[in-house]
């Protein structure tokens, strides 16, 4: 890190890991300026999984590929999740900046990597490498901000946070399909470029953190079974039914591998002097409870923002551009509620009742969104998405929020990067699950009607190729992929009353923040015991 002092936002001094680490307060002034190089990185991550998802039946189609459409997606999770642990314990033993900046510049060569593309394989790998930066863009913004706001304050800071989203919500359905239609889908990529230039110049020019010593080293062992654990258990729902038997050798395999190594995992985590995921922090009942929902949370918006753009281009017709502007409504349902809950939890420092009505109105949305047919109009389906970004909007903010709140400062790196883990796991789970519901399903569909299946029909699927086929097969392609969205959504609602039952067991433990923060701090440790 730099030593250079700023008048505008002055280095703090050395930190010794493991001393105490009392919450400082910063100058408000001091935190809106360093939030603006966390939402300049925010913006970049948001930006490509909006821009990415519009263009994907492009790509597909392009590339000849969509049977293996969720290993697009599937790649880049699997990355971020295995590298997300290992991002938060590295900032915080050896500093947040220096690792801020490393994921930064490795998620942008992933995007030019991406973008030179040649073939699905070839995408597939470059998005694990974009995915392994990406590990530590979301991680690095919300345990920077954790370290700057105390979690009762935060709601004063969300408007930066909500601008973004705005910006990305519009910007990135709008580009995405731009690109798509008027230039190539390879430019989908390389706009992460120019932005994550700008990021990464203003963050290492405006923002200052304590320098930490620390002579511990990183659990690369527990990493590494924590890596094989999560990487097998995503390969048997993407295989299982698909391409092997549930009982073949390799699922049964698989299946043994991935329990053996999160055993062992777990089994290391107790012993080591510097956990990846300590333990002990799932003795809180809150931080385990909000883990369940994200995991959740990422299985619901991973799955919709996946397969719904197919559905909208193929099935209603849409082009690549109206397919991302039909997406809005979702992305805004989630914004506006967001900014209103966090708002909220900062004048009555109460959360409680948001993840319960959260996981409510998600598994609502789900379930209105698994009637989609053929024959349903646009604006039915917009409005099945506001419900299901609602949902999606009480929960993003407080899992966060009570997940930091629950441990110390000096793990705040942990608890910032365990919340993104599971919420990214989610997504790889539910993008892998699903992918594997969705094509089965179509292949169904498409045998029942004497068409071949697993093959051209659906390995070059574009909105290109429809308009070369016969009115007839397109009608059984059509009915195929309304199915395959009716199962998807489906076994989401499901998923989703999980998520409510978990919500029941939170407890209200009051935020730090203000007056009541030794309370809060007492009440938190009370909570740590039960």
């Amino acid at each position: 890190m730099t030593t250079q002092q700023s008048a505008a936002v002055p280095e703090e001094p050395v930190v010794e890991l493991g001393k105490p680490d009392e919450f400082e307060q910063r100058p408000h002034r001091e935190i809106r300026l360093v939030m603006v190089g966390l939402v300049i990185t925010m913006l970049l991550a948001m930006l490509d999984n909006l821009i990415v998802g519009t263009a994907m039946p492009t790509i597909v189609g392009e590339l000849h590929g969509a049977e293996h459409m969720s290993w697009v997606v599937t790649s880049y999770t699997l990355a971020t999740a295995a590298s997300t642990p290992i991002w938060g314990k590295v900032g915080d033993l050896y500093g947040r900046k220096g690792s801020f900046l490393v994921s930064i510049a490795i998620f942008l060569l992933g995007s030019a990597l991406s973008g030179l593309s040649q073939s699905m394989t070839q995408l597939i790998a470059f998005r694990a490498v974009q995915g392994l930066g990406a590990g530590g863009l979301m991680v690095g913004v919300m345990s920077i901000m954790g370290a700057l706001v105390l979690p009762r304050d935060r709601g004063k800071y969300q408007g930066m946070f909500a601008a973004v989203m705005a910006l990305a919500t519009v910007g990135g359905p709008l580009i995405g399909g731009f690109i798509t239609d008027h230039l190539n889908w390879r430019w989908t990529f390389y706009v992460n470029l120019p932005l994550g230039a700008i990021a990464l110049v203003f963050i290492v020019v405006v923002l200052k953190l304590p320098k930490i010593r620390s002579n511990a080293k990183i659990d690369y062992f527990g990493a590494t079974l924590l890596t094989v654990g999560i990487v097998s258990a995503v390969l048997v729902t993407t295989w299982g039914g698909h391409e092997y038997a549930w009982g073949s050798k390799q699922i049964l395999g698989l299946g043994t591998l991935g329990l053996a190594s999160l055993i062992g995992f777990c089994y290391v985590e107790q012993r080591v002097a510097e956990p990846i995921i300590p333990l002990k922090l799932f003795r809180n009942r809150n931080f385990t409870m909000v883990s369940i929902i994200g995991f959740i949370v990422g299985f619901a918006m991973f799955g919709a923002v996946t397969f719904l753009p197919t559905y909208q281009q193929i099935v209603q017709g849409a082009s690549a551009t109206n397919s991302g502007l039909l997406l809005m409504p979702m992305m805004f349902g989630m914004l506006v509620v967001s900014l209103v809950v966090g708002q909220t939890i900062t004048k009555t420092g109460k959360y409680r009742i948001f993840p319960i009505i959260g996981t409510t109105v998600m598994a609502g949305g789900s379930l209105l969104l698994s009637t989609l047919a053929v024959d349903t109009k646009s604006f039915t389906s917009s409005c099945y998405m506001v419900v299901l970004g609602a949902g999606m909007g009480f929960l993003m903010q407080v899992t966060m929020l009570v997940a930091q709140n629950s441990v110390e400062m000096k793990d705040m790196g942990v608890a910032s990067s365990s919340a993104t883990l599971f919420r990214t796991i989610g997504g790889s789970f539910g993008v892998a699950l699903f992918g594997t519901l969705y094509i089965n399903r179509l292949n169904d569909t498409l045998k029942a009607a004497g068409m071949p299946a697993g093959g051209e029909s659906t390995g070059s699927m574009s909105p290109e190729t429809l308009k070369s086929m016969p009115p007839e097969a397109v009608s059984v392609l059509q009915h195929g992929i309304a199915n395959g969205m009716h199962t998807v959504f489906l076994w989401g609602t499901v998923i989703s009353v999980v998520a409510i039952a978990a919500s029941l067991f939170i407890r209200e433990v009051k935020l730090r923040g203000g007056a009541d923060a030794a309370e809060a701090k007492a009440e938190a440790a009370l909570e740590g015991a039960l």
